[in-house]
């Protein structure tokens, strides 16, 4: 990532590589807010808008994903590669579909529309075992 960042002509700092880190050591596909809240005991000086710039040079130089799952933010994801998200109606929890093959689909949306398709992002929406435990238990 270093490298990336130098080749790329942006600097590398401290603050940069831990919000990185943050999104590449997680799952949870966490919003700016998210990250922020979970850096700021390290980094007291560090503002939200450093981890908005942040985001945007690392979706720059191919690192990170911009999710919109349907909420009043984005979330990001380390894993750059095409995969569909399923995002818990009840906890906004958010999970990747890994498993999942699209490609099918992705060709016949290319072959019916006579697109050169560039990209697509898949979400799907429900709620998520915990959420349906606690329904139960209630």
């Amino acid at each position: 990532m270093t490298a990336l960042l130098r080749d790329r002509g942006f600097k590398v700092t401290p603050q940069r590589l831990a919000i990185y880190q943050v999104l590449a050591s997680t799952k949870a596909h966490p919003s700016a807010e998210m990250i922020f809240s979970q850096l700021q005991p390290h980094y007291p000086t560090m503002s939200l808008a450093t981890v908005y710039k942040t985001i945007e040079i690392l979706k720059e130089i191919g690192l990170v994903q911009i999710l919109n799952v349907g909420e009043d933010s984005f979330r990001y994801d380390a894993m750059t590669h095409n995969h569909p998200h399923i995002r818990c109606m009840s906890c906004g929890r958010v999970d990747d579909l890994d498993d999942i093959d699209s490609n099918h689909f992705i060709d016949d949306v290319s072959h019916k529309t006579s697109y050169r398709l560039t990209g697509q992002q898949f979400y799907f929406y429900g709620i998520c075992p915990a959420c349906q435990a606690s329904e139960k238990s209630h």
